[in-house]
């Protein structure tokens, strides 16, 4: 699994229901949401 920072919890946290996302450049990024709080997350270059 593929983690990211939450900024609420202040931790960081596994990525629930994970999605590869590509950005405006071209990049690849992983995004979801926080398992504990439900707050967005997001890590850039990350793949599943």
């Amino acid at each position: 699994m593929v983690q990211a920072y939450c900024v609420k919890c202040r931790a960081k946290r596994e990525i629930k229901d994970p999605k590869v996302v590509t950005m405006k450049n071209g990049k690849k990024a992983v995004t979801g949401v926080c398992p504990v709080c439900g707050t967005k997350l997001y890590r850039i270059g990350a793949t599943l």
